[in-house]
């Protein structure tokens, strides 16, 4: 049960911090309002080192079940753990998301562009190609992945303190140099959770929620993720 609360809480306060920049950004009349993607980037990458920094140590801090799928791929997480882990993950994306909308609710009321209010929920291309919007969140997520595991590689011996925020520098610059036609998913419960709360909730002026491109968001980093994991696994370089 600890692990599942730590999956779920850390996975709320990743939302919660990494959509709550982009509804800064781009939401009327904010205090961060048009503020651009490098606010956006670094957002997401000090979202992501404060959330492992929370719950890492009792649940190695996840947050993201492309992580979770390759973790189980390289041998370090059970099937029945890496199902309750994705769970309390999609439960906590959508609570943080929830939050994210609490925090913001005045300044949504006042955007009317459906665009970017969906924005501050779940990932959209810049370009809309299915096929390449999924090569995208593939590359993206296995350098995820694989840049993870060396992070949390014992020959660095930066795991127990600086490794969180290493991963957080990582994730930045992901969105910096891979997250331009996508937006940078690179976590199926990041997208899907808040996808579905932007679907549920009174939200003035909002559209649609897209849900014929939510599949790529969740099937491009699960692939991306066991490539990953793989590659870091059997690679002889890293024996």
């Amino acid at each position: 049960m600890n692990v599942f609360l730590a999956e779920l809480i850390g996975t709320m306060v990743l939302i919660l911090l990494g959509n709550g920049v982009v509804a800064n950004v781009v939401l009327a009349r904010t205090k961060g309002s048009n503020s651009g993607w490098i606010v956006i980037t670094a957002g997401w990458g000090f979202a992501v080192a404060i959330a492992v920094y929370i719950t890492g140590w009792v649940s190695g801090a996840h947050l993201n079940p492309a992580v979770t799928f390759g973790m189980w791929l390289y041998g370090s997480i059970s099937g029945a753990m890496a199902l309750a882990y994705v769970v309390a993950q999609c439960i906590g994306a959508f609570l943080g998301s929830i939050l994210v909308y609490l925090t913001y609710k005045r300044h949504y009321d006042v955007t009317e562009d459906a665009g970017l209010i969906l924005a501050t929920f779940s990932t959209g291309p810049a370009v809309r190609d299915f096929r390449w919007n999924l090569v995208t969140e593939i590359i993206g997520t296995a350098v995820l992945v694989f840049g993870v595991l060396g992070i949390f590689n014992s020959h660095n011996g930066i795991a127990s303190g600086f490794g969180p925020f290493a991963v957080g520098i990582l994730v930045y610059s992901i969105g910096l140099s891979l997250g331009g036609p996508t937006g940078y998913a690179i976590n199926p419960a990041r997208d899907l959770g808040p996808r579905i709360a932007h679907a549920l909730l009174p939200i003035k002026n909002k559209g649609h929620s897209d849900w014929e491109y939510a599949w790529v968001p969740i099937v491009g980093p699960l692939i991306g993720g066991g490539i990953g994991a793989l590659c870091y696994k059997f690679l002889p370089v890293f024996a």
